[in-house]
């Protein structure tokens, strides 16, 4: 029986990288201008540079390596992050500055804006978990060019009706994110992901690889959260993010034990649950104000990751065949909804003014519900969109597989 190939993307992803970097050069070129400093002030280059650096690593590295666990997707996992990143940064970059460029017809380019671009393309880094390994390049494309429009427009939405302040707002990309892969994983399930894909497990050298990029993702993480906050709270940033990244990966590691069992350590699930700390703490990092309410959000998150991978992803599957790869909904969205809700009771508790607080709690709740339904509206209209045949996807036995995607120079035939 002939080997069953998958479909070439030749006349599909080519064209489409082509003609879509090409367009996001004529607009730099038309919009884009550097923003120019006083050349004795290096301040604002020094004090951004560092932590421009480790939201790189985190982005390019961290997420990356992450995404390696599937024992023949390694050059896919890695790759196609890459990919995603740098397609959703430039188009961030150009949303992002849609008002500077109707008040003056200039897009300005700093590092601060480029940050906050990459902050961005990380929802789309989150959602690309949901369908890791069952999906192609050509319709990576499409999800993060949708996905950063939907966040920036969120974004402005809040900023613009609800007054949120930009990094309350932006550090809503866990729950945006988490939902919008979750709806396109459920619209875009496949038959056969009950019984479980042949080539989704992991080894020894794929759960090392993936194990560094959490790695990355944990040295980093108080660097991301407190990139966008006001210089008089940055080192309050930084410290809870880490103490509650350290109280989640303790406890993750005893649950994980407790959960088993055979009583051992399950590598997958503590990558999915000793990260929740940050997540959580990044939502709610604007109003945590004592070490012990961090270390508390960390140790509720790691309960909450824990028992969603351990049970909630597996009745998503059989309940509701919502095929979530990298658990995405328990590691990014369960947390960040505690951090959205530890935000409101410690606001409302510092609060003296009764009508104030009423005020807030309501406002606070249309935060939610805005990000939600705009996070599933535009995940529902992704994937109906990426139904469509066009986009060639990959048959079930080339999922999880890199052989459908990359050259392996030791397989090619000689004649």
């Amino acid at each position: 029986m002939a080997p069953q190939y998958a479909p070439s993307l030749r006349s599909r992803l080519a064209p489409l990288l082509l003609i879509l970097q090409t367009g996001f050069i004529i607009i730099a070129a038309l919009c884009f201008e550097t923003k120019e400093t006083n050349k004795l002030d290096r301040k604002p280059f020094l004090h951004y540079y560092p932590e421009f650096q480790d939201v790189n690593v985190m982005v390019i590295l961290g997420f990356g390596f992450l995404c390696t666990f599937p024992v023949r997707y390694g050059f896919s996992g890695s790759g196609f992050n890459l990919l995603v990143a740098i397609i959703a940064t430039q188009w961030a970059l150009i949303l992002n500055g849609i008002d500077s460029w109707y008040n003056t017809k200039i897009i300005r380019i700093d590092l601060k804006s480029i940050i906050k671009a990459e902050l961005c393309a990380v929802s789309a880094l989150i959602s690309i978990g949901s369908v890791l390994g069952k999906t192609n390049p050509v319709q990576l494309t499409p999800i993060a060019l949708l996905e950063v429009t939907g966040f920036v427009l969120n974004e402005w939405l809040l900023q613009t009706l609800l007054k949120v302040r930009p990094p309350n707002s932006i550090m809503l990309l866990h729950v945006f994110g988490a939902l919008f892969g979750l709806m396109l994983t459920w619209i875009l399930y496949r038959d056969g992901s009950k019984q479980g894909f042949e080539k989704e497990k992991y080894d020894e050298k794929s759960g090392l690889f993936s194990m560094l990029g959490v790695v990355f993702l944990w040295m980093f993480w108080p660097s991301f959260n407190s990139v966008l906050v006001d210089d008089r709270t940055r080192l309050k940033a930084v410290c809870s993010t880490y103490l509650a990244l350290a109280v989640s990966a303790v406890t993750a590691a005893a649950l994980a034990v407790l959960s088993s069992p055979r009583g051992k350590l399950n590598l997958i699930q503590m990558q999915s649950c000793i990260l929740s700390g940050g997540a959580a703490v990044g939502v709610s990092v604007s109003v945590v104000q004592q070490p012990w309410e961090a270390m508390a959000l960390g140790f509720t998150a790691a309960i909450l990751s824990t028992l969603g991978y351990r049970y909630l992803k597996t009745h998503l599957l059989i309940a509701f065949e919502c095929h979530d790869t990298c658990a995405v909904l328990s590691t990014h969205g369960l947390p960040g909804l505690l951090g959205w809700l530890a935000q409101l009771v410690l606001q409302i508790k510092d609060c003296d003014d009764h009508t104030v607080a009423v005020r807030f709690a309501v406002f606070h709740i249309c935060t939610l519900f805005t990000t939600v339904s705009l996070s599933l509206s535009m995940g529902t209209l992704t994937a109906f969109l990426l139904k469509w045949k066009f986009w060639r996807p990959p048959q079930n036995k080339k999922c999880f597989d890199d052989q459908a995607f990359w050259e392996f120079p030791n397989l090619v035939v000689r004649k």
